[in-house]
């Protein structure tokens, strides 16, 4: 027997519905701040992900899925393909390739789909995962960080999520990451022997991961060190002075984390990371911050950029279960009872359908009682009932699900009573 690949999940009917009223939530708020969707490739160069993501980033090293391409009559050499691991590098991509710079200028996206990392699967993290992420690409305004993290808070508020904290933090422009780079350097160089494994190779590709490392002797030698703003040239400190003002004027609350970084390359400037205690260590509903090079490095213009992404599975593990399922919806069931019951129940089944009324029918021959529950599994609204009796008299019993109340409706008024 096929088993689904470790790592992965099967959505089921009854947990789809959680996820369909998490995406409609989603895109009323992003409606609400004028944010158009993008619907990007799963597929994209594997180099595009290199790039952007940093050769040295956890991602590139240890959880790209990649596809090797076999050469066709097209195709003079293989392509290395890779499964998106997340969202930012293909909008970037998308923003570029569309010239969206020259026909757009400023854009404000969103997206939600699958995303894939080949790791160790645990609580909130899959192989196969999905994000709900947004990228606001072509200013360098405070104002736009204050609105993305505004953004996500409404976010959570509408999941009905509580108890989190936004972390926020500043790595500066690419010259100030560096001094930090340098500074972090120093103070490590002689802790090297005490650090993890990993971060000892990170001190080597990557210092500034150390300081996202979650290792308890890793974490008491980053506590102990003297990091300061100090790093921030003069633009950059009245760049997060102003995000920070702009937040308190919000009345949204966050605390600054001067270890907070992100671990991909492209960060630079405001990161922010969202957490919730009920996740455990891995404690991050979502991340985000600016990315003010990516657009040119990648070949493109000199635009700033700002964006964050949520894990959906990590949004519904601490959303409340009352606020994802949804009210009782309008579905109407129609139980025949027999074979004459049968033909007029598909006839009517056809005639509410294209009045736009959503509806179903017992295709099991089951007994009333037993349609009588199967309505009730589904949530539907209504109930009608076609039997020998109606059937005689023209008419169908229709009955209300919440009240219990049953009334005959002649088969030329049910659509004016459904309504």
């Amino acid at each position: 027997m096929y088993q689904k690949i470790p790592g992965t999940k099967d959505i089921l009917p009854e947990e789809a519905l959680k996820w369909q009223k998490i995406e409609e939530l989603s895109r009323n708020v992003f409606s609400l701040y004028n944010y158009k969707e993008i619907r990007t490739p799963l597929i994209e160069e594997a180099s595009l992900f290199n790039r952007s993501l940093g050769e040295a980033s956890e991602i590139v090293q240890k959880q790209m899925f990649l596809i090797n391409s076999a050469p066709s009559s097209n195709v003079t050499a293989h392509s290395v393909y890779g499964l998106r691991p997340e969202g930012t590098a293909s909008v970037a991509r998308s923003y570029i390739e569309n010239n969206l710079d020259k026909t757009t200028g400023f854009v404000k996206l969103y997206y939600i789909g699958p995303m894939f990392r080949l790791e160790r699967p645990q609580k909130g993290r899959l192989r196969q995962f999905h994000h709900i992420g947004v990228e606001a690409i072509g200013l360098i305004e405070p104002d736009l960080d204050v609105e993305i993290i505004s953004l996500a808070s409404m976010l959570l508020k509408e999941f009905s999520i509580e108890d989190y904290k936004i972390k926020i933090n500043s790595l500066g422009c690419a010259k100030d990451k560096k001094e930090l780079t340098d500074n972090l350097h120093k103070e490590l160089k002689t802790k090297l022997d005490e650090l993890c494994p990993d971060c000892q190779i990170r001190f080597k590709t990557n210092t500034l991961r150390i300081l996202d490392c979650k290792n308890d002797i890793c974490q008491k030698i980053i506590g102990n060190l003297n990091i300061k703003e100090t790093y921030l040239c003069p633009e950059c400190e009245a760049h997060f002075s102003s995000v920070k003002q702009g937040l308190d004027s919000l009345k949204i609350t966050y605390q600054i984390s001067p270890y907070l970084v992100r671990g991909l390359d492209y960060y630079t400037g405001i990161v922010f990371e969202i957490t919730h205690p009920s996740l455990g260590a891995l404690d991050a509903l979502g991340a985000g911050g600016r990315y003010d090079n990516l657009i040119k490095e990648l070949g493109g213009i000199d635009a700033g950029a700002v964006g964050f992404a949520f894990g959906i599975e990590r949004l519904l593990i601490t959303s409340n279960p009352k606020a994802q399922v949804p009210d009782k919806n309008n579905l109407v069931y129609i139980i025949p009872l027999g074979k004459e019951a049968k033909k007029q129940g598909l006839k009517l089944l056809d005639n509410l359908r294209r009045e736009k009324i959503a509806c179903d029918t017992d295709y099991e021959n089951k007994s009333l009682k037993s349609a009588m529950r199967k309505a009730n599994d589904l949530n539907a609204k209504l109930v009608l009932i076609i039997g020998e009796d109606e059937l005689k008299k023209g008419v169908v019993t229709l009955k209300n699900m919440a009240s219990g109340e049953q009334q005959e409706i002649k088969q030329d008024e049910i659509i004016t009573a459904l309504r």
